[in-house]
């Protein structure tokens, strides 16, 4: 089964680099390639052509340029892959908190032009993969802890036990369809109206 077309965007203001990065990636066998030469106005222009992957070319950069890009970076949320000529360990540092993917200091050559998009695409996945599993397990321990309050709740309010406490929150969510956890928060929340001497 072959893989969706990927669109790549090439981000370089010098124009015989930048073809040679897009000869590279089209000898790849990448057909959808657009060119940005003029960084002015760039976040705009990269929303509307979408790109999959981005790969930044800058020639000697200096620590504003390199912070707009890194600052870039962080907005577009796609693996990006960025070549410069020269750089020192505090940038290559930002680049790595920016999200680049593949941050590489002079190897602009057509032939490592397809390596490196693909292990930008690697890194990037991987990166998101952990980031969403992450995000995950925090939604998970905060799940468990409104039902452990829930449990809580009805074990001082009905004096049951905690078995008995789970079972009720978990047939009222199946009752209702919902998820354990959002029963438990409208537990807490109807507890939390229901306590005396607080003035409404």
């Amino acid at each position: 089964m072959s893989r969706p077309a990927l669109r790549i965007l090439i981000i370089d203001e010098n124009r015989i680099r930048a073809a040679v990065i897009e000869e590279g990636l089209r000898e790849a066998g990448h057909g959808e390639v657009a060119i940005i030469h003029d960084i002015a106005g760039i976040a705009r222009r990269i929303a509307d052509i979408e790109p999959d992957v981005i790969v930044i070319d800058l020639e000697n950069p200096n620590r504003d340029m390199l912070e707009s890009m890194f600052q870039l970076t962080r907005a577009v949320k796609r693996p990006i892959a960025m070549f410069v000529d020269r750089s020192d360990s505090a940038s290559i540092e930002a680049a790595v908190d920016a999200g680049v993917s593949a941050y590489i200091v002079d190897g602009l050559r057509k032939d490592r032009v397809k390596p490196i998009v693909e292990m930008a695409i690697s890194r990037f996945n991987a990166f998101s993969r952990m980031a969403r599993e992450l995000e995950d397990a925090r939604t998970e321990l905060e799940n468990r802890k409104l039902v452990e309050r829930a449990r809580g709740i009805l074990m001082k309010s009905r004096g049951m036990s905690e078995d008995e406490a789970y079972a009720l929150l978990r047939k009222t969510a199946m009752n209702q369809n919902r998820k354990i956890a959002e029963i438990a928060q409208s537990l807490i929340t109807a507890a939390g109206l229901l306590e005396p001497g607080d003035d409404l």
